[in-house]
């Protein structure tokens, strides 16, 4: 043999809840080393020794061989001493030197945990909540770090003697497993109908559930991240009285599908159609909704998602899942266990309050879920699934800053699909789906999320970034939070997450279209583009303006855009709702009628003019019914660019008699609305590729989230020789606006010289 060398590694990334330091332990003993590995505070300290072609070979093979889920990363790589070490351990968790957490999110079962909770021979078959290190709930049970059992909710659950052999067994792959547990240790479910039949125990209650669910019950399910309101998704009857009692009259549900190992896609493929990467995304770690076309025939209830043509998709991502579906053998509603609006509830004692008229009966374990984490929904637009919703899965989802910030920064995002996100240094970490901020729940989950975050990865924020729109929710907790604040304007921050990396410094031109979000000059927009960078915008397309009659109420009533489109033009519109003259005359003398150029709310008003949908039971129904209802095909109709101001308007009059032409089918209008403003938005790049040479596009806004338009848009851009980017990992609707706050904060202070590139 030959001299021992010795070298000290740092390796960092997601390196925690994902068997990282039994895989070292593996490692080197495999290639004959010595040594120790240890975790401190989020990093992993390794010191190894032997001789210098197997220290090469370790090194290269501590990347190319990481466990599936870890994402390491060497920080560090140097000549050590040598020690009298005769063979590798792996150390207790040190809480010295500085921090740089990595909180590893939920993880779904594996197939080796599938093939044990499936074997009649294992201890742990048909146990609810096996897993090991590979898979199984991590952030959503971790109370502090670092990762280790005493700081998770399963510190109350001491392991028996089995279970603790295999923890403390670093050849084991339940070595140092935080969750592990087993029916003699481990949590148990329960089960409790609105008849008074209880079930105590993981089998009895099993069977409990599914003879509820047979029965045409609504049953509330607790789950990794919270619980669901499950019930049969072939049956008219089920699904129609849980959108009576929630009340969510037309909102879509999501639903889970049968998972076996052997055909983890045969029963979701019965039902809708999937390409390859769509395929790929639902068996992907995130599990998530994955938005997917029904097919004719399939056999699901109407009543899933009434007027669309896509379902929400997922399989089943833990073991109390797959053994639903399994047992039930059929697909079952998976729908968000709250109060519209509310983040996902967690707490068995709240959801037997406050869910005890929408559920006929739960299914509770005893397991603590200590942060809610809801379902993350995607949908592929541009060839690409992009997230829709952040989380269980997908977060903390972090990402690199092309930047250090001088202090730690909080941003706490928009009022509708909120997100809140914590950045230092280069870091930026985005916190699952929180919710609408117009309820008190959401904001205590807010507020929550804001300490967690913080307290996970021991970073104390230093400053608040926030909408600039007075009004929010989210707006008023930055003033009251004692920490200097910055406000960043809605569709900036928008832009700035689909600002094209690889544009270097060169100018970007992005379209911002959405709802209605506070403008620079005090009116809402929502339908412009910007010219420049992260940090230095200027607004140099828009949409023609019109007064909302009404203002907000306009969002959850499309006839109101409709009809300020109308009497903005002086079109009179047949089917415009009666008793609206009082409310003209309000709308003539500009009494509550706020100035928008949103594109959200000319969706809207072109969902009512077409008859599709005048009153919204759920925010961006309208819109979305108008996509579905549209023929792939349409004739673009030329709209007018006129400038002003050194701002280029976009003229939608032309549309309004087409929108309003009964004599042809509604699919047909609604296809040419959407060529035309497809084509409008090449006509704009175009104007502005001539007067500032700009060939790069970005698209973000949550109009961004229909596939026609998009897809149309990006095509045409394309072909006209233009750059096109959609963020891929942020959503472009309102979820992205946290991180867009960071970005557009942090490229604004290395503009005036305060943060090093």
């Amino acid at each position: 043999p030959g001299a021992v060398a010795a070298r000290r590694i740092t390796v960092t990334g997601r390196v925690q809840g994902v068997g990282f330091r039994p895989f070292v332990y593996r490692l080197a003993t495999s290639n004959c080393l010595t040594g120790w590995v240890l975790n401190r505070l989020g990093q992993v300290e390794i010191h190894v020794q032997g001789s210098s072609g197997s220290l090469h070979r370790f090194e290269h093979d501590l990347i190319a061989l990481a466990p599936p889920l870890a994402r390491p990363r060497v920080t560090s790589s140097a000549v050590a001493d040598t020690a009298v070490l005769n063979t590798f351990t792996i150390r207790e968790s040190s809480t010295a030197g500085a921090a740089s957490i990595h909180v590893p999110p939920d993880l779904f079962t594996c197939n080796d945990c599938l093939r044990e909770l499936n074997d009649p021979d294992d201890r742990r078959y048909r146990y609810p909540f096996i897993n090991c290190t590979q898979c199984g709930p991590r952030y959503t049970l971790i109370r502090a770090l670092p990762y280790d059992r005493p700081n998770t909710t399963m510190a109350g659950f001491t392991l028996c003697p089995q279970c603790q052999t295999e923890y403390g067994n670093p050849a084991d792959r339940r070595f140092h497993a935080e969750p592990l547990a087993c029916p003699d240790c481990g949590p148990a479910l329960s089960f409790a109908s609105h008849d008074g039949m209880t079930a105590v125990g993981n089998e009895a209650s099993l069977v409990a559930c599914i003879a509820a669910l047979q029965g045409g019950d609504i049953v509330a399910i607790k789950g990794i991240g919270g619980y669901h309101l499950a019930c049969d998704a072939g049956s008219d009857a089920a699904v129609t009285r849980l959108r009576e009692r929630k009340p969510r009259p037309h909102k879509p549900l999501a639903v889970m599908f049968p998972a076996p190992p052997v055909a983890p896609l045969a029963a979701v493929s019965a039902c809708v159609t999937l390409t390859r990467e769509e395929q790929e995304m639902l068996l992907s770690p995130d599990r998530p909704i994955m938005l997917a076309t029904r097919l004719t025939g399939a056999t699901l209830s109407g009543q899933i998602a009434p007027g669309l043509n896509e379902i929400g998709v997922m399989l089943p991502y833990s073991p109390l899942h797959h053994l639903l579906l399994n047992d039930y053998g059929a697909p079952l509603v998976a729908t968000s266990a709250n109060i519209s609006g509310e983040p996902v509830l967690t707490e068995n004692r709240e959801v037997d309050e406050r869910l005890a008229h929408v559920a006929d009966a739960r299914l509770h374990h005893d397991r603590p879920i200590e942060r809610p984490a809801d379902d993350p929904v995607y949908r592929s637009i541009y060839n690409t699934p992009r997230p829709l919703r952040l989380g269980r899965g997908a977060t903390p989802l972090e990402q690199s800053l092309p930047f250090s910030l001088p202090q730690p920064v909080i941003s706490v995002g928009g009022h509708m699909k909120n997100t809140v996100a914590l950045a230092w240094e280069s870091r930026l970490v985005v916190s699952p789906h929180i919710g609408d901020m117009g309820n008190a729940r959401s904001l205590a989950v807010f507020e929550q999320s804001i300490a967690d975050l913080q307290s996970l990865y021991g970073v104390t924020a230093e400053r608040v970034i926030h909408d600039a729109h007075p009004g929010y929710a989210t707006t008023r907790w930055a003033e009251h939070s004692g920490l200097p604040r910055h406000a960043v304007l809605h569709h900036h921050a928008h832009a700035a997450t689909a600002c094209d990396p690889s544009a270097g410094d060169e100018p970007v031109l992005v379209f911002t279209w959405d709802g209605v979000g506070y403008g620079a000059d005090g009116t809402l927009w929502g339908g412009e583009a910007l010219l420049g960078r992260p940090g230095n915008w200027r607004r140099v397309a828009s949409l023609r303006p019109f007064h909302l009659p009404g203002g907000e109420r306009a969002g959850r009533e499309p006839w109101r855009s409709a009809a300020a489109v109308c009497w903005e033009t002086g079109l009179e519109w047949p089917d415009l709702p009666q008793d609206t003259e009082l409310l003209k005359q309000a709308w003539e003398r500009r009494m509550n009628t706020p100035q928008t150029s949103a594109a959200g709310r000319l969706f809207d008003a072109a969902a009512a003019l077409t008859g599709l949908c005048r009153d919204a039971s759920f925010e961006g129904q309208g819109p979305m019914l108008l996509e579905a209802a549209s023929e792939t095909a349409g004739h673009a109709i030329e709209l007018p660019l006129k400038e002003n101001s050194d701002l280029w308007l976009c003229d939608w009059e032309p549309l309004l008699p087409m929108l309003m032409d009964a004599d042809r089918p509604v699919a047909a209008r609604a296809a040419d609305f959407h060529a035309s403003l497809a084509q409008s938005l090449l006509h704009q790049s175009q104007r502005l590729r001539d007067s500032h040479g700009v060939t790069r596009i970005g698209l973000a806004g949550g109009v961004f989230q229909n596939r026609i338009l998009t897809d149309q848009a990006a095509k045409l851009l394309e072909a006209d020789g233009f750059g096109v980017y959609i963020p891929a990992d942020i959503p472009v609707n309102d979820a992205g606006l946290s991180a867009g706050q960071v970005i557009e904060y942090g490229f604004g202070l290395q503009m005036q010289g305060g943060i090093i590139p």
